[in-house]
């Protein structure tokens, strides 16, 4: 060690190593403390670990370290913790292997050739060992999330693919995953282990973040466990395993919650199976998946295309159509106006194309399609006969019939107010059959008003329908804020927690970018029946409530006694004729593109609103990491 690090305590000292300016000394000093470090037992090992932790994190593209031997060091830590208890206890050792094991998992994320070294080295097997749960539920987080990104890469599935006891592990740790993390941190905050505590918080919370903290990190376990069973997944020969009935049925119950909405969890999983003819059979015969499909379909989530894949496929499938149709047809016939969805074009048109091909190749006796489900579709291939039809029609023509649909509203208006629902969802019914297809703002305004006919005749999928309708045909797609609310108070009849907490959620997205001068008078532009449908769902759709309910700490919490969202005065529920007339009598929200932010200014903010919707609850931006 050169002088000028003399008086440093520590012998061998990473951190001294680091300093060295000449380059070949420091290769050399680091590839000698990689090689030595592992037969060390001097205190304050867990100092450079971390050290080489924040380096990995902040730079896993950098080759010096991979090249100088940091895989090897690594799994030798992690064999030392696992087999010798008495220095795994000793100073602050314990946090080494999950350091170890995240530093492995940092390094592969982006570089399918550090992937393949970390093989070489061994990895494998020492990871396989924290995810049988060899110490505890947090050494398995990392452990999946390192064998993952393993798993990604082609030239390294198959090491991880040789050793089937992975894809059964990450099976039984996507089911138990919350329960694990409940039952070992979150339930009892007194027997909480110190240095779980302090991964999780980096020494800076108290119990509330510790709690929060272990929700998103459950979160993550859940979802990077179905990672790795992805990974598997698309390899057929895996299917017949991962098609479990009993693992099949849990899958859209795998959301991430809204600690982790950028994973796709199960809906990502169930994707990849469904686009093998192989597993198309299994998901075609589990009802529960079918309509845990048909809602994600019609929801607003961003991964609501996935689901929209999988329906497809079912169909297109002669093995598995006539088994989904009554169930997939109804979701499509909804969502076949859409027209881009993220990176999705012309998905509507898709839509219609499967449908038609659906009825155009239908079977008899077992294989025929139910009369309601045809009926539909040839409805929806009428209304697309009907566009073109209109695109010859002289506008005098179109003026005609957009004046005779207005009429006809302002009728189901006045039947609305005067307390006859069922009169005026008839004659928003006959507006809607009167309204030019391509005047899209009236016919998002028609749905909307008739799915709120539907809320209050006591018909959810009715009003389910009507606003997924009138949110595939609005600009920009699934942002129209009463459609949205509506849609969430249907879910919420329907005790659909999750799919009426993500539309309440939007809700308040909009509510939020609103140039409404109601809205922008206030301070806090979120309705107070909003954040209270929200907290009720929240409860509802708690990541942990069926851990703690089987443990007996939850009995049904939120559910009984709460009224939020239907107990609410007449004045918080919206109204069809206040659809169209605002508080001061002028054109209202529906038909006056200045009640919102152009599109430019919508999609520069859409990412501040959600955080910022979601700020009442929770003051911490749960984000997915790489913690």
């Amino acid at each position: 060690m050169d002088n000028a690090f003399s008086d440093c305590p520590y012998p061998r000292c990473f951190f001294c190593v680091m300093k060295e300016v000449n380059p070949s000394k420091r290769r050399a000093s680091i590839l000698k403390f990689f090689r030595e470090f592992p037969s060390q037992d001097d205190d304050g090992q867990v100092l450079p670990i971390s050290g080489l932790w924040n380096t990995a994190m902040a730079h896993p593209n950098d080759p010096e370290f991979i090249e100088l031997g940091i895989f090897e060091c690594m799994v030798a830590l992690i064999w030392k913790g696992l087999k010798n208890r008495r220095w795994l206890s000793h100073d602050q050792n314990i946090y080494i292997p999950y350091y170890a094991a995240h530093i492995i998992g940092s390094y592969t994320m982006n570089m399918e050739e550090f992937a393949e070294m970390a093989v070489n080295a061994g990895v494998i097997p020492a990871l396989v060992e924290l995810l049988r749960g060899r110490l505890t539920w947090v050494e398995q987080r990392v452990a999946v999330r390192a064998l993952g990104h393993l798993a990604t890469y082609a030239g390294t599935l198959p090491a991880v693919a040789s050793l089937g006891e992975i894809l059964v592990l990450s099976m039984q740790l996507a089911t138990s995953s919350l329960e694990i993390v409940y039952t070992n941190f979150y339930q009892y905050v007194d027997r909480r282990l110190s240095y779980h505590c302090d991964l999780l918080t980096r020494g800076m919370g108290g119990v509330e973040m510790e709690s929060r903290k272990a929700e998103e990190w459950a979160s993550q376990l859940q979802c990077w466990s179905l990672q790795l069973i992805n990974c598997f997944a698309f390899k057929p020969e895996f299917l017949p395993s991962i098609c479990n009935p009993d693992f099949l049925e849990k899958l859209p119950e795998m959301w991430g919650g809204i600690v982790n909405e950028n994973s796709p969890a199960g809906i990502g999983l169930l994707r990849t199976i469904c686009s093998h003819k192989i597993g198309r059979g299994p998901v075609a015969s589990c009802p529960g998946i079918l309509d845990a499909l048909c809602n994600i379909a019609r929801s607003s989530d961003d991964w609501q295309y996935m689901a929209i894949d999988c329906l497809l496929w079912l169909l297109q499938d002669p093995s598995t159509c006539h088994k989904v149709t009554d169930k997939a047809v109804p979701a499509l016939v909804d969502l076949a106006d859409i027209s881009t969805l993220g990176d999705h074009k012309k998905l509507g048109d898709s839509i219609v194309n499967v449908l038609q091909e659906c009825i155009q190749s239908q079977g008899t006796g077992r294989n025929s399609i139910s009369i309601r489900a045809k009926e539909e579709v040839e409805e929806l291939l009428t209304s697309r006969q009907r566009f073109k039809w209109e695109k010859n029609m002289l506008k005098e023509d179109l003026h005609i019939k957009q004046a005779a649909a207005l009429v006809v509203k302002l009728e189901g208006n006045s039947l609305f107010s005067s307390g006859d629902i069922s009169g005026a969802a008839s004659k928003y019914s006959e507006a809607l059959s009167l309204c030019p297809m391509r005047s899209k703002k009236e016919r998002v305004v028609l749905y909307s008003n008739r799915a709120q006919c539907h809320l209050l005749l006591q018909k959810p999928w009715g009003a389910i329908s009507d606003a997924t309708r009138a949110l595939c045909i609005h600009h920009p797609v699934n942002r129209h804020a009463k459609s949205l609310w509506r849609r969430a108070q249907a879910y919420d009849m329907l005790g659909l927690a999750k799919e009426s907490l993500l539309d309440a959620i939007l809700f308040i997205n909009e509510c939020s970018l609103s140039t409404d001068p109601d809205l922008s008078s206030k301070q806090n532009k979120v309705p107070d029946y909003a954040e209270r449908l929200v907290k009720k769902q929240m409860r509802a759709a708690w990541l942990f409530k069926e851990a703690a309910t089987k443990l007996g700490d939850v009995h049904c919490e939120g559910d009984a006694g709460d009224k939020c969202g239907q107990d609410i005065d007449d004045s918080e529920w919206e109204t069809a004729s206040e659809s169209d007339v605002g508080n001061d009598g002028r054109g209202g929200l529906d038909d006056d593109d200045s009640e919102w932010k152009n599109d430019f200014e919508r999609k520069d903010k859409q990412s501040k609103a959600s955080t910022k919707a979601r700020g009442f609850f929770n003051s911490e931006d749960f984000k997915m990491t790489q913690i």
